[in-house]
């Protein structure tokens, strides 16, 4: 088989297009793939597909496609034109390559699998381009993905927030909680920040919204009673969420009385904090020892503690009559304990109760939301941040987005 008759095979060119010669560059280490098609060949409006002669042909143009052993492959053709009646002229569609892009589809196909494993500037490093040459390969192939996924909104929907780096920039985060995937990244983590991702659809796919779960951000609420219909009959504030109040209040009842113990020159609490916050089940049995004498002794950490561990029951309730039953007389203990941030974080779940117990109705959390928040924060490792806001958006619909990245005409997919 002569080098004509390979690359024809390995490009899987049919007619019209044909190989007409291969060229070898042994200085460069490059191999020239000289493309073209047959005489008197009509080709479809790319537009309306309407066959049509051609009307002439653009400059050559060059397309990287994979290598060949360690050599750097290159494609070369002149892309014919077509002259429609109702569109104009237009370039046809080539079969290795898609409008715009200056690789093959094959070569795409790869340089995402790579970029799924490694940071931009590996991946470029492998493939042997730019950075900016592999940064756009991942815009494209986000593009793409996004195109294609159609306009449906999810049934069940999360809405976190994400820092993006530090001074306080944030995110807000729209996620699939049946894909496990990111639908909507928003810039900030205000009120038009999540109404903009509504508002992309009309009110009727707005209607087949079954549930949202969100934490107790006014700006959240707000987005969604505006923009969703029925929205607090289908708001869950999240469970996780809500319990980070309760730690975060009993994390305050131990600076507290660790302070006053220090100025009485006691050193009960010294170096506790993180065994009040820790699953018992997940300490080592030093720590265990040391915890269990923290709580038989007479203190006011442990009585807010006891607190947060009883509020876990809630949401193990079969019906919202019974875990409203259990609410109330947690509420009366929390609001009687005597202990001020208990007491206000009793108080901030009691304002926002309805919503809590639509947890029986839908039995939905931001478990989905928080596991692609780590993913998220491994791909900002990875690149060690994202200063450009719209950079950091491509990494995470890229890498979470639940998207078909690949060309159209490629069907290979990545495993897993």
């Amino acid at each position: 088989m002569d080098s004509v008759e390979l690359y024809r095979q390995l490009l899987g060119l049919t007619a019209p297009w044909t190989v007409e010669r291969v060229e070898l560059d042994m200085v460069k280490q490059h191999v020239e793939v000289h493309v073209r098609h047959a005489s008197g060949q009509r080709f479809g409006c790319p537009e309306c597909g309407r066959e049509l002669g051609v009307y002439d042909h653009v400059a050559e143009r060059v397309w990287r496609h994979l290598d060949s052993c360690q050599f750097l492959t290159y494609l070369h053709a002149k892309p014919p034109r077509v002259s429609c009646p109702d569109h104009g002229v237009h370039q046809v569609m080539l079969p290795w390559a898609h409008a715009g892009s200056r690789f093959t589809n094959l070569f795409e196909a790869l340089a995402i699998d790579v970029l799924l494993a490694a940071n931009v500037k590996r991946a470029a490093a492998i493939l042997r381009i730019t950075w900016d040459e592999a940064w756009h390969l991942m815009e494209r192939a986000v593009l793409r993905g996004r195109a294609a996924k159609g306009d449906g909104i999810p049934r069940q929907i999360g809405v976190d927030e994400k820092a993006i780096a530090k001074g306080h920039r944030y995110m807000t985060l729209v996620c699939d909680l049946n894909e496990a995937t990111v639908e909507y990244i928003g810039e900030d983590r205000k009120e038009a920040s999540l109404a903009a991702y509504f508002d992309a659809f009309p009110q009727e796919s707005r209607e087949q919204i079954e549930a949202i779960s969100l934490d107790m951000w006014p700006a959240y609420i707000n987005a969604c009673r505006d923009k969703v219909p029925g929205a607090d009959g289908k708001m869950v504030f999240d469970r996780f969420h809500i319990m980070r109040h309760v730690v975060d209040a009993v994390d305050k009842v131990r600076k507290q009385e660790h302070k006053a113990l220090m100025q009485a020159g006691d050193t009960t609490l010294t170096k506790s904090k993180y065994l009040w916050l820790t699953n018992p089940a997940n300490m080592t049995d030093q720590a265990k020892e040391r915890f269990d004498e923290l709580k038989t002794a007479k203190l006011k950490t442990g009585r807010a503690w006891a607190l947060k561990e009883a509020l876990r029951e809630l949401w193990g309730y079969k019906s919202a009559a019974w875990a409203r039953k259990f609410w109330e007389r947690w509420y009366f203990w929390a609001t009687h304990s005597r202990l001020a941030p208990m007491i206000a974080a009793a108080k901030l779940i009691a304002r926002h109760l309805p919503n809590v117990l639509t947890y029986f109705a839908h039995r939905i959390t931001n478990a989905v939301a928080e596991g692609l928040n780590s993913k998220i924060a491994t791909v900002q490792k990875r690149a060690c941040g994202y200063r450009n806001p719209n950079h950091f958006k491509i990494a995470v619909y890229f890498h979470c987005g639940g998207l078909n990245l690949y060309p159209a005409s490629v069907t290979h997919t990545r495993a897993g």
